[in-house]
């Protein structure tokens, strides 16, 4: 369970992640969309697990990957905007994040299930109700 201090923190780095990959790098990544959908941070602050969500890449582990070639770049930009803030800039570890993936996943195996309605016998049956 994360502290008050770390949910702060984490909410702060998310903030400014999301504008810089939105404002100041996007050129990096090849007009690919990425927005930060979760940042857990340490209990000393100093690393950053920042998890990204991608829309219109090819291949998102290849962008994943330019990320973190580019990591120095971004902790950079980070740095310039929470400098007066913060003690230390974390170091920042860049993962996918695949829960819309895995919804969606689950959605079209619900979609799939074939449900035979309720026959009648099951509803005569009173032995659950007493």
């Amino acid at each position: 369970m994360e502290s008050k201090r770390q949910q702060k923190f984490s909410r702060l780095i998310q903030k400014e992640l999301a504008d810089i990959f939105q404002r100041e790098v996007p050129h990096l990544f090849g007009g690919a969309f990425i927005s930060v959908s979760t940042v857990r941070v340490s209990p000393d602050l100093g690393l950053a697990r920042t998890y990204l969500s991608v829309m219109m890449a090819p291949n998102p582990q290849e962008l994943l990957l330019e990320v973190r070639l580019n990591s120095k770049t971004i902790r950079h930009h980070l740095a310039q905007r929470i400098k007066n803030q913060v003690r230390v800039i974390p170091e920042l570890a860049f993962y996918l994040d695949d829960s819309a993936e895995y919804a969606a996943n689950m959605d079209r195996i619900f979609s799939n299930l074939d449900i035979p309605p309720e026959s009648e016998d099951d509803e005569d049956d009173d032995t659950y109700t007493k």
